[in-house]
């Protein structure tokens, strides 16, 4: 298996793991805040976007959230750009969505983007150091593997949730 290939396979995770919740994910669920700020709604959305502009920014394409008018569907009053990273308490609760399809759909569209773009690497281009700032230096591979592991633990936070019931929110 090329490494590549791999990482695809990592990427596929996520939204594997998602699509397996979609019988949970009911409305009143969808919006609940088990102790904390962050509802399935919340960690489902951040999961496509954290995907979503890490893939653009190494593609240099648009990011999926307006190439396909995400932004206009889910009308959240953000930025563009937001991608609840360092979100508030109020920031985060306002992210609100009971249409767990509409989060699903961004979910798959923004890891088919991020497979597309691994189909056009070869291992010279993921050992390419894309980020000198850290110590040691951020790989494009490394990169791509970080993206990817931040979503399947989202993912799990939402499967945890679920996994509470709506009654647990009563």
């Amino acid at each position: 298996m090329r490494a590549t290939e791999a990482l695809a396979e990592l990427a596929r995770r996520p939204l594997d793991a998602a699509e397996a919740l979609r019988p949970k994910l009911v409305p009143e669920l969808l919006d609940a805040h088990p102790h904390h700020d962050n509802s399935i709604a919340w960690l489902l959305w951040h999961t496509a976007r954290e995907i979503d502009v890490q893939v653009a920014d190494l593609s240099g394409n648009e990011p999926v959230w307006t190439a396909l008018e995400f932004e206009q569907r889910f009308d959240f009053d953000r930025s563009d750009t937001s991608i609840g990273y360092g979100d508030s308490a109020a920031e985060a609760r306002a992210i609100v969505c009971d249409d767990a399809d509409l989060l699903l759909e961004h979910l798959r569209a923004t890891v088919h983007t991020q497979i597309a773009y691994l189909r056009t690497l070869d291992d010279a281009a993921l050992d390419e150091v894309i980020d000198e700032s850290w110590d040691p230096p951020v790989t494009r591979g490394s990169r791509l593997i970080s993206v990817s592991a931040d979503a399947l633990e989202h993912v799990g936070q939402a499967a945890y949730i679920a996994g509470l019931g709506a009654a647990a929110f009563e």
